[in-house]
């Protein structure tokens, strides 16, 4: 029988029940759905095509043991109580990379960090019977998470973290991650069928993950993971049939309408360079244009957008005209749905209208909100005579 593991995939505070669902997708079981993160577990592939496949995971991480500890003896016997051995090959290249406290009585995080490493050279030293490890093979880093006092010690399968998906070189000035842009688009009910324009498109991430999402481009097709030099644990094979699985999957023949504006031709170009990266390029129509100008013939469209939300002091008194600009725009649109995040709390007043939703979404270490302007629905396509779709 094939071995269980666990993993956990950590995520945007606020999208954890849309990663829920693209684990689910992909056949693995949920364990657990925490704040910010969630469990599954599967054999070890699992982890090659979860960090290929999923668009709204930080990174994926390989669970080695869980424990309680309260002290630095305890948590020191808890590493050292691990199956390093099972995981890390003699000539490993091993460190914590990271630890984190919450609500937990050991909270320096680099006494954390360095107790844990003592201790796993402890145990590798009575299990491969050398004094010395020389460290010059794969890099393995280890991620220790204090919550309520309990550890739990991972390797980082992922390396650079998932939001980084390669195509995106030239950056806007406050640009929305990738993995949050993602599962922004999935709590709508936007689908390839339907046009969506974003008016601040900044670096093209609303657009360019739309139209993976769209021509069905899986966020980790063209980069690498740590996890890929770990031939002890994870066979490579694993991963060419991930990617291979991945390329498979591509729609070349879809066609959609996404459009991205700004203000800034410089930005607009930059998104175009993104979008060529990316794959999608003839897929998204960007232009340089103001919000003032948003208009489309079209009905029943979705705006999807990240407006600038003041970042700079003194770009706070710009922000109730440039709002009311949006409300505007918003209304000549008047069967669309909008979909804004903004940190900005007066959003709804100046906008002129009260959100259908709203849901609270941590951006980094910021509070923001995703405002849900719903319209209505569009009516049902009606079959013709020779079985094709029309309004």
């Amino acid at each position: 029988m094939e071995s269980r593991y666990e993993f956990t995939a950590p995520c945007h505070f606020g999208i954890e029940a849309v990663c829920k669902r693209e684990i689910a997708d992909l056949g693995y079981e949920i364990v657990s759905v925490e704040d910010g993160k969630v469990t599954f577990a599967g054999p070890l592939e699992a982890g090659a095509r979860a960090n290929v496949f999923l668009r709204t995971a930080q990174r994926i991480l390989l669970k080695v043991g869980e424990f309680r500890a309260v002290t630095f003896e305890e948590l020191f016997q808890g590493v050292k109580g691990l199956a390093w051995e099972d995981y890390l090959p003699r000539d490993a290249h091993f460190w914590v990379t990271k630890a984190t406290s919450v609500k937990s009585q050991l909270f320096s995080t680099s006494d954390i960090q360095s107790i844990v490493k003592k201790a796993m050279v402890d145990r590798m030293k009575d299990h491969y019977r050398i004094n010395w490890f020389p460290e010059d093979g794969a890099d393995y880093p280890v991620r220790v998470a204090f919550y309520k006092d309990v550890a739990t010690v991972s390797l980082d399968l992922s390396g650079e973290s998932l939001h980084k998906r390669g195509y995106r070189k030239m950056v806007s000035k406050a640009p929305i991650e990738e993995t949050l842009a993602a599962g922004l688009i999935k709590l709508t009910p936007w689908n390839r069928d339907r046009i969506l324009v974003d008016p601040f498109c900044g670096s093209g991430t609303f657009p360019i993950e739309a139209a993976m999402i769209g021509a069905r481009i899986a966020p980790g097709m063209y980069r690498d993971f740590q996890g890929q030099s770990w031939d002890n644990l994870i066979p490579a094979r694993a991963w060419k049939e991930a990617f291979r699985e991945a390329g498979d999957l591509v729609d070349r023949t879809v066609r959609m309408d996404i459009q991205g504006y700004d203000i800034d031709p410089q930005i607009v170009k930059a998104a175009r360079e993104n979008a060529r990266r990316a794959g999608v390029e003839d897929l998204i129509h960007f232009q340089q244009r103001a919000v003032h100008q948003l208009n489309h013939p079209k009905k029943y469209g979705f705006v999807i957008t990240n407006p600038p939300y003041g970042e700079r002091m003194e770009d706070k008194e710009d922000l109730p005209t440039l709002y009311r600009e949006i409300g505007q725009a918003f209304s000549r649109l008047d069967s669309w749905s909008e979909y804004v995040i903004t940190a900005y709390e007066d959003a709804e007043r100046y906008i002129g209208k009260k959100a259908t939703k709203n849901r609270k979404i941590y951006n980094g270490m910021m509070k923001t909100y995703f405002y849900q302007f719903l319209g209505p629905r569009p009516p049902r396509r009606k079959k013709n005579k020779e079985g094709q779709d029309h309004e």
